[in-house]
């Protein structure tokens, strides 16, 4: 299940589920019974920091910023905004002109903004940048419209590709991070959500030295004040 209906809310988890026997990056559990009469089973979690829909921290690009500890809660949690920029071109890049369209006078401080387009795929496959890539590309003209309008994170469809070239994504990674804003590595039933605007949540492990983490992302609509 991925929507969920609780006290007149509605609830979606936009998490990509992990599944250890599938997944293709470093994912292994361990489970032991450390004996006795009654039966205690532990598990060793070995995983890597980005996997599956995960939460990047600026520490991701630069070992004097803030990691996935030194950031407050209140950087994983807020107010979330989608936009899926479907009049966009195939193989576009995010413009602030794009940006202003679609969100300008949407945007608050302290937003998280969600990315995404028509031309969906799954990121990080033998797919990516063949001629079956379609998805619209983030760059330093993307990264420096969310550092003008304060947004506290960006968070990405499978419409949004974020790693077609060197020269895109580290100016999108180091401009925005910069500034303390974090990522969201790829959302997933996006396609689920009924409003446009709506309560986010996704806070990392409050683990010291974590670049980044897998994280379990819902919205909440019709949650007062985030509306």
């Amino acid at each position: 299940m991925s929507v969920y209906e609780m006290n007149g809310l509605r609830i979606i988890d936009l998490t990509k589920c992990l599944d250890p026997a599938t997944e293709t990056r470093r994912c292994h559990l361990y489970r032991f019974n450390t004996g006795g009469p009654i039966p205690d089973y532990h598990t060793i979690v070995d995983l890597m920091s980005h996997l599956g829909t995960h939460c990047e921290c600026p520490y991701h690009h630069d070992d004097n910023w803030p990691d996935a500890a030194a950031l407050p809660l209140t950087s994983f949690i807020g107010r979330g905004i989608y936009a899926s920029l479907d009049d966009a071109a195939p193989n576009s890049h995010i413009t602030a002109q794009m940006l202003d369209k679609a969100l300008l006078g949407r945007v608050r401080e302290g937003d998280v903004v969600i990315l995404d387009s028509k031309y969906k795929l799954t990121p990080f496959t033998s797919a990516t940048n063949t001629e079956a890539d379609r998805r619209l590309f983030v760059n330093g003209e993307t990264a420096q419209w969310m550092v003008d309008h304060k947004v506290k994170c960006v968070g990405f469809g499978d419409g949004v590709s974020i790693e077609n070239c060197n020269e895109d994504v580290k100016p999108f990674h180091d401009i925005c991070m910069a500034e303390n804003i974090t990522f969201l590595e790829v959302l997933c039933n996006l396609e689920e959500l009924r409003r446009d605007t709506f309560f986010i949540s996704f806070a990392p492990l409050y683990i010291k030295g974590l670049d980044s983490c897998p994280v379990r992302v819902y919205a909440i609509e019709g949650l007062d004040g985030f509306c």
